[in-house]
């Protein structure tokens, strides 16, 4: 670690930089998101320099990655790694997709679900 790196974080409490810095104080990202939105990086880079944070983001995405993913590799909470990716989004270094919904193979009626909460209860 360089000595600016060094006096940015701590062995026992962590990063020393508040989150909302790292975000210039924004505490809303300019685009929707959620969790489990796929992020992939575009190849195109923007224009002016945004800052460290969004270049390991831009390294991270060079697959599909979903936000989660990409908040825990940077340690940040999810609402900065949000506001980040709205900011690459807007350059159009990102793009997103959302995540497909999941189809019950078959509809779980009123009388097997009444059966399992009978079964349930008789073991408690």
């Amino acid at each position: 670690m360089s000595d600016t790196e060094d006096k940015l974080w701590d062995e026992e409490a962590g990063c020393l930089v508040r989150p909302y810095t790292i975000s210039d104080g924004r505490t809303l990202p300019s685009a929707s998101f959620d969790l489990l939105t796929l992020v992939m990086a575009t190849g195109k880079r923007p224009q002016t320099y945004l800052g460290p944070d969004h270049e390991q983001i831009l390294a991270l995405c060079g697959s599909p990655v979903s936000v989660a993913e990409v908040a825990a590799h940077m340690s940040l909470p999810a609402v900065i790694t949000k506001i980040l990716l709205s900011d690459l989004v807007e350059y159009k270094a990102l793009t997103r997709r959302a995540p497909r919904p999941i189809k019950a193979a078959t509809p779980i009626d009123r009388q097997t679900l009444e059966a399992m909460l009978h079964g349930l209860r008789a073991r408690l």
